[in-house]
């Protein structure tokens, strides 16, 4: 076993929970009846370990050096047959394999129609999840079993078996299609953000479009629709179609709202569907809507079983997220900034499985909070965790934007003393991602000048700016920057004098008002 699987087993141990290990001791004590317990005493060891120490592992269980990476591969085994065990009547999926491993036993003992019998149930059960793989997979082992199972309907029965692959076998090439699609969007955004001009709206649109457009709901599976509208909100949002982007979020829900029976099996997707409608919410200002969704959201979560650690990390991103949007909307940052903790202490526990996407996004919409908050200082060093990652083009967007608020972050803390030198930086960054913007540019070019404006003229120059970078609030391309970074609402709040949390809250009272 190398370092990796050595790393594995420990980070397995470490994400059992008590029901789990209690489970674990009871089935290990079972397994080693009359046995030298060696893996018990690994598990022991590893147990309550912070970090992993192999001097410490092997005093503690007593196992010899050479026998460890052994050891350690079958504990590894046998933790992941018994946390199977516990869960197999709680998770549909495992429980429709389980019924085919038994299918198995029952034809290698030539015993074809209790066989038949279980697949039907197998079937049966995954046809109601529409998990049409392991449907597929069951009609070919009753194919299977039946060839050597003749009775006088045999014909009949052969005929209806091969009519039901074949319709198994289409809707699965439309779900690889769509699923397709919709990770190849969902990649494009990770790489691109939104289109940056119109030769990228262009190539978007002209891959894409056709292929999406090859598909129609009419008649389509649950999982069918599914893929279909992830993929055309995906393609939405990357093209700044925030009105057909809104349109396919609230369908993807609104999958789970005519079956709440699968969001339990498929609950990853449903908690993805939530966040892009939160996030299209955010993105067009409707506070009161969002705040509806969230609220349905945490009354049915507690109702997901299993609550698996992978439900907790996507759900509380989910909600986190949605939760620090809703402060943004309504300029209470000084309440914003109570979440930091929770956002802290939800890293701490469980940073290793979330993936640095949305470490990124946290440690920005954090940053961001403390901003608006006025303290500059602790939104650097949120910022500072981005900027320091080694990959330019990955999230390339947040990458730049980071910069440019750390700029900005740095001359209010007046630590502008090296402001030239970052500016440099900064530029040749931007320009290095091919990222340079009207936008960027114009906010750029202001820092340039700050430290060679008299104070008489300062107003003066933020008023210039302002008066340049209004009109792009509304312009197809050049917006973006103002969905990831306020400058509008820093400029009026330096103008008139007046903390941005302030104008921000005057917004939001003036758009409800507007209602």
């Amino acid at each position: 076993m190398g370092t990796n699987r050595q790393e594995a087993v420990f980070e397995l141990v470490r994400g059992m929970s008590k029901a789990e290990k209690r489970n674990f001791k009871l089935y290990a004590a079972r397994s080693a009846a009359n046995q030298d317990a060696k893996f018990i005493a690994l598990f022991d060891a590893l147990d309550g370990m912070e970090e992993y120490d192999e001097a410490r592992v092997l005093k503690k269980s007593g196992i010899k050096k050479e026998q460890l990476p052994n050891m350690k591969a079958y504990l590894y085994r046998q933790i992941l047959v018994s946390v199977r065990l516990l869960n197999v009547q709680h998770i549909g999926v495992m429980e429709i394999r389980q019924m085919i491993d038994f299918a198995r036993i029952l034809y290698d003992k030539s015993m074809f129609r209790q066989a038949l019998q279980m697949l039907g149930r197998a079937k049966e059960m995954a046809l109601e999840y529409q998990n049409f793989t392991l449907a597929l997979e069951i009609v070919e082992f009753e194919k299977r079993v039946e060839s050597l199972h003749m009775n006088r309907s045999a014909t009949d029965r052969a005929g209806e078996l091969s009519d039901q692959a074949e319709s198994l076998a289409k809707r699965i090439a439309n779900i690889n299609g769509l699923s397709n699609l919709s990770v190849q969007l969902y990649s494009l955004n990770l790489q691109l953000g939104y289109v940056r001009s119109e030769k990228d709206r262009k190539l978007v649109t002209d891959f894409f479009k056709i292929r999406l457009d090859g598909y129609d709901d009419r008649g389509m599976s649950f999982h069918e629709r599914l893929y279909l509208y992830e993929a055309r909100m995906w393609y939405s949002y990357i093209r700044h179609d925030f009105v057909m982007c809104y349109r396919y979020a609230l369908r993807w829900v609104g999958l789970f709202d005519e079956k709440p029976d699968l969001i339990s099996a498929y609950y990853d997707h449903y908690v993805r569907a939530v966040s892009r409608l939160l996030d299209v919410l955010f993105m067009t200002r409707r506070h009161d809507r969002m705040v509806q969704v969230v609220e349905k959201f945490e009354r049915e979560l507690p109702k997901i079983s299993p609550m698996t650690d992978n439900l907790v990390i996507v759900s509380t991103l989910c909600l986190l997220q949605a939760k620090i949007n809703v402060h943004f909307l309504e300029g209470s940052f000084a309440e914003g900034v109570e979440l930091v903790s929770q956002v802290d202490e939800f890293l701490k526990k469980y940073g290793r499985s979330v993936d640095e996407h949305y470490r990124m996004l946290l440690s920005y919409k954090i940053a961001c909070m403390y901003f608006g908050n006025g303290e500059y200082k602790k939104c650097m060093g949120y910022l500072h965790t981005i900027i320091s990652i080694p990959n330019p083009q990955f999230r390339r967007d947040l990458q730049v934007f980071s910069r440019i608020l750390h700029l900005i972050a740095s001359y209010e803390a007046g630590e502008d003393y090296s402001l030239e030198y970052q500016i440099k930086n900064v530029y040749a960054f931007v320009v290095k991602v091919n990222d340079m913007h009207s936008v960027q540019h114009e906010i750029i070019t202001f820092l340039k000048r700050i430290p060679h404006t008299y104070a008489s003229d300062f107003k003066g120059e933020l008023i210039r700016l302002y008066e340049h970078l209004k009109p792009f609030e509304s312009h197809p391309y050049e917006r973006r920057p103002f969905f990831y970074l306020d400058i509008i609402s820093w400029l009026e709040s330096k103008i008139k004098n007046i903390p941005i949390a302030e104008i921000i809250q005057r917004k939001y009272r003036n758009e409800r008002r507007g209602k």
